[in-house]
C-alpha cells in the first residue's frame, strides 16, 4: 500500500497550487464559460492525470521519460494546445469588446463536455505531469506489496487534489468575477489570461 500519505498529500497539494497553465486554463473556462465548463475542465485534468498515474504504473512514462523524441513530440502538441486557447481567449476578448453594450458578458456556450475534453487534452499534452508520474509517485509507494496498485491508488490521490484545489480555485474566480463584473474589467481579465496562456504555450513547446 502507498506509504508517507500525508507527504504525499502535502506535496501535490502544494505542486498543484503552483502558478501554471493549470490556474491560466481554469482563469479562461470560468470567464469564457462558467462554472459548469470549468468543472468539466476540471474532471477532464483530473482524468489526465490518471492515465498518467495507470501509464506510469505500466512502465510508459518511463519510456516516454528515456525517448527525448517522444518528450518533444508530447511537448510540442501541449504548447500548441495552450496557444490555441490563448488565441481563442484572445479573439473572444476582442469580439466582446467590438460588441454594443448590451451584448457585452456573454459566455461561449462550451459546455460541461467541451470543457472536460479541454482539460483532458490539456493534462494529457502536458510532458511534466509524465515526469511527475514517473520520477515522484514511486518515491511515495512501498517496495513491497502490489507496486501496481498502490501506485494507482497514489495517482487517483493526485487526481482528486489537483479536482479539489481546482474547484475551489475557480469558485473564488468566479466569485471575483461577480464582483468585478463590468464588461471592460472582464474584457481586461480575458485578454490577459489569453496573453498568459499564449506564453505558457510557447514556453512548454520551447522546452523552457
Amino acid at each position: 500500500m502507498p506509504t508517507h500519505l500525508a507527504a504525499f498529500l502535502i506535496t501535490t497539494w502544494l505542486l498543484t497550487m503552483l502558478p501554471g497553465p493549470g490556474q491560466a486554463l481554469m482563469i479562461r473556462q470560468v470567464l469564457t464559460g462558467g462554472l459548469r465548463t470549468a468543472r468539466g475542465t476540471i474532471l477532464g485534468t483530473a482524468s489526465g492525470l490518471l492515465v498518467w498515474s495507470l501509464a506510469a504504473a505500466a512502465g510508459l512514462s518511463a519510456v516516454l521519460v528515456a525517448s527525448p523524441r517522444a518528450y518533444a513530440a508530447l511537448r510540442i502538441v501541449g504548447g500548441i494546445v495552450l496557444v490555441v486557447l490563448g488565441l481563442s481567449t484572445l479573439r473572444a476578448a476582442r469580439s466582446s469588446g467590438s460588441s454594443p453594450a448590451g451584448e457585452r458578458g456573454g459566455k461561449e456556450r462550451t459546455g460541461f463536455r467541451g470543457g472536460y475534453v479541454m482539460g483532458l487534452a490539456t493534462s494529457l499534452g502536458n510532458p511534466k505531469a509524465g515526469v511527475f508520474a514517473v520520477s515522484v509517485l514511486p518515491q511515495f509507494v512501498t517496495a513491497s506489496g502490489p507496486v501496481f496498485l498502490s501506485s494507482t491508488a497514489l495517482g487517483a490521490v493526485w487526481a482528486l487534489v489537483n479536482a479539489c484545489w481546482y474547484l475551489l480555485f475557480t469558485w473564488l474566480v468566479d466569485r471575483g468575477r461577480a464582483l468585478v463584473s463590468r464588461p471592460a474589467v472582464q474584457q481586461k481579465l480575458s485578454v490577459v489570461t489569453g496573453v498568459v496562456l499564449l506564453l505558457l504555450g510557447v514556453a512548454v513547446a520551447a522546452g523552457a
